[in-house]
């Protein structure tokens, strides 16, 4: 009988990871005392994954309130800054705040709507119609925002996110300035010294700016993208996927990634014996379908995997097969021409309408969703993921 089993994916436990742990020999050898438990065997192709915070973890790469405040105020001069289109969050912003307005005198803040970046609402679409805003042209200030739209709260989190950035600013020593507006032009009415906090458009912002006559103009990842009184840094990401340690310190994105899943992919191969495919993940990329959120505030899905998982899939729909190229087959019969025609599939099928409706994104992006999605984001307690059969197709005994 044909083997009835597809991909599986395990969520795998791990001791709490601290700094200066080993985490190619803690990775590796949970996965293989999981096998042991769970009496699984190892294949070629198999997926080992862990979240890029255990790695962040291990490595010590944390940086505080005041270094954050020191590289704003040596980059701005701590006078006046414009931070723009920041997410809406208090894991992955609240605390950078806190350090750029500890670095300057004052912040105008300036809030994309009716959403940030990621998708977390500050008002919803049918209430711009309703109150005739265009928020492809309008700019409005925090008192005419007050007005129209009064003290909404996020869908989840029940936090008035412009309230909250505004206490924040305050608090940590700054004046505070808030505007609303989605064209990165309408900033430097208010400074021409601007920090753009947006994740996967900022080098579009920066250009719009440096080009509009901005002066001091910096993004998130030039910030603590080298080490500021000894502190943790990332060369290539700054603070960008960054996350809140506790109350006055960031756990930052990763950095030197690459040798950590080639080290583990060998260790795994003198263990197994198999060549199995080894990567780091942050968030997935999916969107909610009630809060609109689209999950991914890392600057990448996954900062570092190994060769195996390059590229994109290759695949055949079978539904379009079944109803098409055999529409007249049934049963065994339509059971052997479907996998006749995956033993024959090219080795690229893109623009072929065999393939139309298969996922069109890379295979690090869609093991890494996979992933953040088994692991989860609170006391699962399994950091590691272990992925069977991902490469496996109808074909596959």
């Amino acid at each position: 009988m044909s083997r009835m089993i597809g991909t599986v994916s395990r969520g795998v436990r791990a001791p709490i990871i601290k700094n200066g742990d080993d985490i190619v020999e803690i990775v590796t050898s949970s996965v293989i005392e999981a096998s042991e438990e769970a009496g699984f065997s190892f294949n070629d192709r198999d997926i080992v994954a862990m979240t890029e915070a255990i790695v962040a973890r291990a490595q010590g790469n944390y940086a505080t309130v005041d270094d954050i405040a020191d590289d704003v105020k040596a980059k701005f001069g701590g006078e006046t800054i414009g931070v723009i289109f920041p997410i809406l969050s208090r894991n992955r912003f609240a605390i950078c705040l806190r350090g750029i307005a500890k670095g300057a005198k004052k912040v105008v803040l300036m809030l994309s709507y009716p959403s940030d970046e990621v998708g977390n609402h500050l008002v919803s679409l049918d209430a711009l119609d309703e109150k005739g805003v265009d928020p492809y042209s309008d700019v409005l200030t925090l008192e005419k925002y007050r007005e129209l739209f009064g003290y909404e709260k996020h869908t989840f989190t029940g936090v008035d996110y412009v309230e909250y950035y505004e206490n924040l600013i305050k608090e940590s020593g700054a004046e505070v300035e808030i505007i609303f507006a989605n064209n990165p032009r309408a900033i430097l009415s208010f400074t021409k010294n601007v920090l753009c906090c947006d994740i996967h458009t900022r080098a579009r912002t920066k250009r719009i700016l440096k080009n509009a006559g901005g002066e001091k103009i910096f993004g998130l990842d030039e910030i603590l993208n080298a080490p500021v009184n000894g502190s943790g840094f990332n060369a290539d990401y700054g603070l960008l996927g960054s996350n809140k340690a506790t109350e006055d310190t960031v756990k930052l994105f990763p950095r030197d990634c690459q040798v950590v899943v080639d080290a583990i992919q060998a260790q795994l191969k003198e263990k197994t014996g198999k060549n199995i495919e080894v990567m780091v993940y942050g968030d997935g990329a999916f969107k909610d379908p009630v809060g609109k959120i689209w999950e991914l505030a890392d600057p990448v899905v996954s900062p570092a995997y190994t060769s195996g998982l390059e590229g994109t899939p290759n695949e055949l729909k079978l539904k379009y097969l079944a109803d098409n190229e055999f529409a007249d087959l049934k049963g065994e019969e339509l059971k052997e021409a479907i996998k006749n025609k995956i033993h024959e599939k090219d080795g690229d099928l893109v623009g072929q309408m065999a393939s139309e409706g298969t996922t069109p994104r890379r295979l690090t992006d869609l093991i890494g969703s996979l992933c953040d999605l088994t692991s989860g984001s609170g006391d699962k307690g399994t950091p590691i993921v272990f992925i069977q059969g991902y490469f496996d197709n109808y074909t596959t005994e």
